[in-house]
């Protein structure tokens, strides 16, 4: 089994940080949605998303970044940005169409320096039904921005909602 990713988070340039530093995927983004849940309650609408140390994200770890962004974008005035990305992570973005909703930014972008109120965000003890709702968010947040992405994940969705029932 490999190791969870790091994902370490702070404030700075006016901006929420997220640097992600292992596999961006579904055991790391429960934790992700609840920080950034809390930080757009506190008024944050700016998020860089550093991805220089993740080889690779899954479908729900996209999905969850793509929720985050459909709330930004209904606020009306604020960004996601994606930095420092691979060849991979920028094709995968591409073909679920998200990079029409994220900046993505093909050129790497220095560190933002110093972070305030830095921390690492960690999974808590597996809670199996709160981890079905964010992945369950996340494909219908992919399926939002591109509905084309609906036949792609239909099943996904399907196995989603009855896994849900079940655990209620």
């Amino acid at each position: 089994m490999s190791t969870p990713a790091s994902i370490q988070v702070g404030i700075a340039q006016d901006a929420v940080w997220i640097r992600v530093d292992g596999k961006g995927s579904f055991q790391n983004s429960t934790p992700l949605k609840d920080f950034s849940k809390e930080m757009f309650a506190r008024g944050h609408r700016n998020f860089v998303i550093d991805l220089n140390g993740c080889p690779v994200m899954d479908s729900t770890f996209m999905g969850t970044l793509a929720g985050l962004a459909l709330k930004v974008r209904a606020e009306g005035n604020g960004e996601i940005r994606v930095v420092n990305l691979n060849e991979r992570n920028h094709s995968l973005l591409c073909n679920l169409g998200l990079d029409q909703l994220l900046q993505v930014e093909d050129l790497e972008l220095a560190s933002s320096g110093p972070l305030s109120q830095t921390c690492t965000l960690t999974a808590a003890a597996s809670d199996k039904l709160a981890e079905a709702k964010t992945m369950l968010e996340a494909h219908e947040a992919v399926v939002e921005v591109n509905p084309e992405n609906e036949t792609k994940f239909k099943d996904v969705l399907e196995f989603l909602r009855q896994d849900i029932q079940a655990r209620q």
